[in-house]
């Protein structure tokens, strides 16, 4: 049995789950599969439909149960939930084009490619943004005609699994690394989608490898925002560039980690930094009204990441209620720290951010560059060609201008890291194409009636 504590208040119960048997899940949802990818495609994009109907009329209450389970405040969850929604009816109005069959017929033959399903997708989901985090996997793998089981964190199954529950051709499986391992390894699973740390990442990813299964992989981000000496931000751009390292408690993989800050603009940016966080971060109970920072997610991680912080932190915003009562980190602005500190060398995914002060716009690059995850990062520049020229150069999936974090996202803008945050995209047509697989059947003209032919041993013609 997994039991659920509220993070803000540890000592209430939140609710509980019984672990489940991943193999029978998979049978069950293979079985399923028949019946879900035989329907016409349109069939299952009215049933996908009728569910995000199924999951609005509830959202409300969902939105509170996600808050109790996960910490992050009342209004986050309920943009987490509405932004979910907005995923799945964004596949359901573009996969009928993206996915739909190419037909040519012409002077080199007849050239026919269907795009199918690979079978049955098991999803592996975080605590930290489970419902959206779930339906990237979920909703363009059903729409393209896969079944799916999905096994959510037992550090937040609760929401997650109601709305799953919603969905056709779904399973849901509570347990632990071992029942991934095991849903991973099952011989009837033909993909993995997978959103989480680099130390689960490779497990994932050798088990796969063993089973010859491919893989969607998003492993987190140490993400650089690089200030430009000619930066020009207004006070609701300073807040919005705290809360790019501060939403969800700095628990995103997305978040804003490092900031990189030119050395003769320091003081200004300090001072317009810490008045923007004084305004917008208010910390406490996620249910309170105005709070925009809730506690961590664990004792765990709320250890890992004070041991991170230094003492010439400077504090951040303001707080109400007992914060003694759950697992609550204060943000923190630190300054003058070293490249190779554990707060700028780690994905501290905590509410601790260094201030990183730069020369040149050569050395903020190559510095923003030194590190082995390339997930997002940022530019921040009053010239917006100048901008797109220096994301150019930052080895990064995915680059913000003037802006970063969830403010930046896109439901058409492939998601993804490159290096070693992962491989595969999600969002926008490639997160589409990552459920189905291309099939071919082929007449060359040559062989056509009254076509030439081609000798035996020759090649094609071009």
């Amino acid at each position: 049995m997994i039991v659920r504590e509220n993070p803000a208040r540890i000592r209430e119960v939140v609710g509980r789950v019984a672990e489940t048997d991943p193999g029978a899940a998979v049978r069950r949802a293979e079985a399923a599969g028949r019946e879900w990818s035989a329907r016409a495609p349109a069939d299952r994009i009215d049933a996908l439909r009728r569910s995000a109907a199924a999951v609005q009329a509830r959202a409300g209450e969902l939105a509170v149960l996600l808050a109790r389970e996960t910490g992050k405040p009342l209004a986050d969850c309920r943009g987490e939930l509405a932004f979910a929604l907005a995923h799945l009816r964004w596949v359901c109005d573009h996969a009928p084009r993206v996915l739909g069959e190419r037909l040519l017929d012409d002077e080199a033959g007849r050239l026919l490619i269907r795009r199918k399903p690979y079978g049955v997708v098991v999803c592996i989901t975080p605590w930290n943004a489970p419902v959206i985090l779930a339906m990237l996997k979920l909703a363009p793998a059903l729409a393209a005609g896969n079944t799916c089981v999905i096994k959510p964190s037992p550090l937040a199954p609760l929401a997650v699994s109601e709305v799953a529950a919603a969905l056709p051709g779904v399973e849901v499986v509570h347990g632990g690394a071992a029942a991934g391992q095991a849903l991973v390894g099952h011989p009837l699973v033909r993909k993995v989608a997978f959103t989480g740390g680099d130390a689960a990442g490779r497990q994932i990813a050798a088990a796969a490898g063993a089973m010859l299964t491919p893989t969607v992989l998003e492993l987190g981000g140490n993400d650089p925002a690089l200030l430009l000496p000619d930066f020009s931000l207004t006070g609701q751009d300073y807040e919005r560039l705290v809360m790019a390292s501060f939403a969800t408690s700095g628990q995103v993989c997305m978040a804003a980690k490092r900031l990189y800050v030119p050395r003769a603009r320091a003081g200004e940016f300090t001072a317009a930094y810490v008045a923007a966080a004084e305004r917008i971060l208010l910390v406490g109970d996620p249910l309170t009204p105005g709070v925009t920072m809730g506690p961590v997610i664990s004792a765990q991680a709320a250890e890992r990441i004070r041991a991170l912080v230094p003492g010439t932190a400077m504090p951040l915003g303001r707080s109400t209620g007992d914060l003694g009562a759950g697992y609550f980190v204060p943000p923190v602005l630190v300054p003058d720290l070293p490249d190779d500190a554990p707060l700028v060398t780690q994905e501290q995914f905590g509410p601790a951010v260094p201030l990183l002060l730069y020369d040149t716009v050569d050395e903020a690059v190559a510095r923003a560059n030194h590190s082995e995850l390339g997930l997002a990062a940022s530019v921040w520049s009053a010239d917006e060609d100048r901008a797109f020229a220096v994301a150019d150069r930052l080895e990064a999936g995915f680059v913000f201008v003037n802006t970063h974090n969830r403010t930046g996202m896109s439901l058409r803008a492939p998601f993804g890291g490159v290096k070693r945050s992962g491989h595969g995209r999600e969002y926008g047509e490639e997160g589409l194409l990552e459920y189905v697989q291309s099939t071919v059947v082929h007449a060359p003209a040559a062989f056509r009636p009254g076509g030439p032919g081609l000798a035996a041993t020759a090649y094609p013609l071009p």
